[in-house]
């Protein structure tokens, strides 16, 4: 990349988009189990799921193919475990140390998996 005199542009945030099939399922998934907010703007296309300050968006039949992976960095995935392990949430993998954090999976109905992590133990 050149070398300029001109202020770099600031990116403001990065949140992916995933596609899903049936957006009523979804919602439901993230904010009936995974604790986040929908949007008040969502539509049956293309919404937002927000918990915390970040967010995903979800878009019903297109933006992508579907199997999408995330990334969720989180302060405590041991307490998260407990509290989805309490509601009867189905765990893909649960905590599992590694080099680069403590990380365990959840697969949403569309076959996205949320890799959600925190410091490794």
């Amino acid at each position: 990349m050149a070398h300029t005199d001109q202020p770099r542009v600031r990116f403001e945030c990065i949140n992916p988009i995933l596609r899903v099939e049936n957006m009523q399922a979804s919602v439901r998934f993230y904010v009936d189990e995974l604790g986040f907010e929908n949007a008040s703007w969502g539509t049956n296309d293309f919404t937002s799921v927000a918990r915390d300050g970040t967010g995903i968006y979800l878009c019903r039949g297109s933006q992508g193919l579907g199997g999408a992976w995330v990334w969720i960095g989180v302060d405590d995935v041991e307490k998260l475990h407990q509290d989805y392990q309490a509601r009867g949430l189905k765990v893909r993998l649960p905590p599992t140390n590694y080099p680069w954090a403590r990380e365990m999976q959840i697969e949403d109905p569309d076959g996205n998996v949320l890799r959600l992590g925190s410091e490794p133990k």
